[in-house]
């Protein structure tokens, strides 16, 4: 079929998402202007997603518990509750869909109970890292738990290592040492008079949101590992469609638990309560929690469009790049006091985010000069494990 089948085949994207279309080379991907244009939009979209998602979630979950919200388990249902916004994006892509045999180069069909398994597996870590991170958020500032949940990159850095394979070099040690002491530091922090009177917290109440903030840190950290070899291992490439299961059936899974928990623990007694007493009023108590539904959907969606489009490790990157966002965000909107050892604590962590960058960096000009060797018509790697650029969001 001319020059694109006499390339290696480990060689071969589907760029633009389509399919059973025609497969271009890297070569061809990387020279040509619209290509590498609307990779870039992508991923600059799905950049902006993850900070402003996050961002404004996590600010908004703080508002629910500061004006008299005190659900755990509602919180966590807004973090994973979003994704029947995505419900007609899932049916268009249902219709869209080639017949499975449509392409010679599809990996084979993945049995339903395995698919099962993985959605099931990826849910209860969402349920359970949403409810820790929910514990955390009460109990702690905003600007505390932000820089606690950086640890989640080192986290996922060794997950990795085990999981996937990841080479754990200088720049990435350097990186899990920073942001671990980064945390570290916050132990020895004594809420100060208004942060106390803004999260109720005290010795006992810190550590508790310590060690859950620091335990969805796990969660998360081990889930971004888990879609990657997902993508790499199970289905065995990166489709559009793909992309909007893992948006939609883990979540969905995660929901159901989350649901469960709230009726199992008689929280649901206590909302209508809970909203009559809501310092903004009714009104303000619905849209606080749709809009953080919102938000961290917008998230979630950012998080899996860069895993789709580079990687697991850069899309917990880019997330732990707008960590430091939101203490600053939190000294405005909340009135945290920034105090010596959360600055000292801020720093290491943007240092360990830049630490851990630099090996991305390196690693991806490594991966870009490869790619261009001539081997003699060996791949450069396994055919079907080969990351591939797919339809985004942006179409």
């Amino acid at each position: 079929m001319g020059e694109a089948d006499q390339q290696p085949a480990g060689l071969k994207l589907s760029v633009m998402g389509l399919e059973s279309g025609e497969p271009t080379t890297v070569a061809e991907m990387v020279t040509d202007p619209r290509t590498r244009r609307m990779w870039w939009i992508r991923v600059s979209m799905y950049i902006a997603f993850v900070i402003a998602g996050q961002s404004a979630a996590t600010l908004l979950g703080r508002l629910y518990y500061a004006k008299g919200g005190n659900s755990k388990w509602m919180a966590s249902l807004v973090e994973c509750g979003g994704f029947p916004v995505l419900i007609p994006l899932y049916i268009l892509t249902k219709k869209n869909s080639p017949p499975a045999n449509s392409n010679s180069n599809s990996t084979s069909h993945v049995s339903l109970p395995i698919l099962t398994l993985a959605y099931t597996v990826m849910g209860i870590l969402i349920a359970g890292f949403s409810l820790l991170y929910s514990v955390g958020l009460m109990y702690l500032p905003v600007s505390t738990y932000s820089l606690i949940s950086a640890s989640q990159l080192g986290f996922n850095a060794l997950f990795s290592f085990f999981i996937n394979s990841q080479k754990i070099t200088t720049y990435i040690l350097n990186s899990l040492v920073l942001l671990t002491l980064s945390s570290i530091l916050l132990v020895f922090e004594n809420p100060s008079s208004s942060e106390s009177a803004q999260s109720g917290s005290s010795r006992r109440n810190f550590a508790i949101g310590f060690l859950s903030t620091v335990g969805a840190s796990v969660g998360y950290g081990l889930l971004l590992t888990l879609t990657e070899f997902f993508f790499e291992k199970v289905v065995r490439r990166r489709t559009f469609k793909v992309v909007v299961d893992v948006l939609v059936y883990p979540p969905a899974v995660a929901s159901a638990a989350v649901v469960a928990g709230l009726f199992g623990s008689g929280e649901w007694k206590g909302i209508g309560k809970e909203m009559e007493g809501f310092e903004l009023g009714k009104a303000s108590y619905v849209m606080t929690l749709v809009w953080t539904a919102v938000c961290w959907q917008v998230f979630s969606i950012g998080c899996v469009g860069l895993i789709f489009e580079v990687s697991s490790l850069f899309s917990n990157v880019i997330g732990t790049f707008g960590l430091p966002v939101v203490p600053i965000l939190a000294v405005v909107c909340f009135r945290d006091e920034m105090g010596g050892l959360k600055v000292i604590a801020m720093v290491l962590a943007v240092w360990g985010f830049v630490s851990y960058l630099y090996q991305h960096y390196l690693d991806d000009r490594e991966d870009s000069g490869s790619k261009f060797e001539s081997d003699g018509g060996r791949s450069s790697g396994e055919g079907d494990d080969q990351e591939t650029l797919g339809e985004g969001l942006l179409v």
